[in-house]
């Protein structure tokens, strides 16, 4: 599903993709900075954002962020990524992003759907 499709009541597909740009434009800047990190979860190969303010996520997916990171996000912030996959030890893994593989706590814990 795609990530501007969670849209709020009365609010347009296009008001919601401007959100979730700006969120991923946040986001990006953010991770190039540091303040935020990303964790790989080392069993799955599911990615999470660690450290991003429930106020500024305004509920877009840690796999929506990825993706449109690498799709359209800076070097840097691509860089981060990498680091994180290596540091996690394999690469972050597209099928587990797809299947709703997530952590609500910033990579401490990981759940498949709900």
């Amino acid at each position: 599903m795609p990530c501007d499709t969670r849209m709020k009541r009365n609010q347009s597909i296009s008001q919601r993709k401007a959100e979730v740009d700006q969120v991923v434009k946040d986001v990006n800047s953010l991770l190039s900075s540091g303040k935020i990190k990303v964790v790989v979860d080392k069993k799955t190969g599911a990615v999470a954002f660690d450290g991003i303010d429930p106020n500024l996520r305004d509920d877009v997916t840690d796999a929506c962020i990825f993706r449109r990171i690498m799709v359209s996000g800076s070097s840097l912030a691509k860089a981060k990524i990498m680091q994180a996959e290596m540091l996690a030890g394999r690469q972050i893994n597209r099928q587990a992003v797809a299947q709703g593989v997530h952590s609500h706590n910033g990579g401490e814990t990981w759940h498949n759907g709900h």
